[in-house]
């Protein structure tokens, strides 16, 4: 059985230090959704502006390309692996910009998924152009897909509609990029804010749904999961993401906390609106463990 880096006395956020491609084969659990935000590969020694400073776009060696075919390789290598970790009906949301998500989709379709959407996450707050000789990057793109073609998925449509002034919500998320408040911890380079997660996960999973991040960084997935009664395990190579993690899942053990950010989180009609939706919902829907064990099979 694998040792968890972190489990939470309410054994609900789980972290895993390693390797994902070597750790993920290791145990037997199924998950009911994914959420994967893998490297970018940008990292190549260029120049940004952040809070008004000229500062290095570099992340570290793990962003760092090594050729298109390293790339396809790398997305093809870790999809497969969680392909065999979801549930027959789950779905798998991945964050990308142009340097990774294409292949992403090309080896998505290879590999039997079927792309449900393309949502384009329009930040209102994006850093400005640099050279100012293109258009200021302002989106990242977040392929949502099911696993299998022919098994339905969850889609919470009402509340999606509910959203968004009770039309259909677009596949285009105009949503704030992280928030100080999101850094009490600690910051990740690549950091997703809790806006997006929390949308992306009541969207697609019911109360007390297993979720994966197999590049969790400093967990905005399990936060947002933890936040709205989901659970949560978390996997990543660098302990200084997973010390943040950690840190993220004590700080809203407190419950005036966890309810202070509930109602910070943008993306809804009212500062309550997240609250009362979370206190109609069904209490139970899965009951079953987290297991970090593999199966023995007999040579027999």
């Amino acid at each position: 059985m694998l040792k968890p880096y972190f489990k939470s006395n309410d054994k609900n956020f789980y972290l895993l230090l390693g390797d994902t491609m070597e750790l993920l084969s290791q145990f037997d659990h199924k998950f009911d959704m994914v959420f994967a935000d893998p490297p970018y590969f940008l990292s190549n020694d260029g120049l940004s502006i952040q809070n008004g400073q000229i500062v290095s776009v570099n992340k570290g060696s793990w962003d760092k390309s090594h050729g298109f075919e390293y790339i396809n390789e790398f997305n093809r290598k870790w999809l497969s692996l969680v392909r065999d970790k979801m549930k027959e009906d789950a779905t798998i949301w991945i964050s990308g910009t142009m340097h990774n998500i294409f292949s992403i989709g090309q080896i998505l379709v290879e590999l039997g998924f079927k792309i449900l959407n393309v949502v384009t996450w329009e930040k209102t707050n994006p850093p400005p152009n640099f050279s100012c000789r293109y258009f200021t990057h302002s989106t990242e793109q977040i392929i949502w897909a099911r696993k299998n073609e022919k098994v339905p998925h969850y889609f919470n449509y009402e509340l999606m509609k509910q959203l968004n002034g009770n039309k259909q919500m677009k596949d285009v998320w105009k949503l704030p990029a992280i928030a100080p408040w999101e850094k009490s911890c600690g910051k990740h380079p690549t950091q997703k804010p809790l806006s997006v997660l929390t949308r992306i996960i009541l969207a697609s999973t019911k109360p007390n749904a297993w979720i994966l991040d197999p590049f969790t960084g400093s967990s905005t997935t399990g936060i947002a999961a933890n936040l709205a009664n989901r659970r949560f395990l978390g996997i990543d190579q660098e302990e200084e993401f997973l010390k943040i993690s950690k840190n993220r899942k004590l700080e809203i053990e407190n419950p005036k906390i966890a309810a202070s950010y509930r109602q910070k989180i943008s993306g809804f009609n009212k500062k309550n609106e997240l609250e009362l939706f979370l206190f109609e919902e069904p209490k139970e829907e899965y009951q079953t463990e987290l297991n970090l064990t593999k199966k023995k099979f007999s040579k027999d």
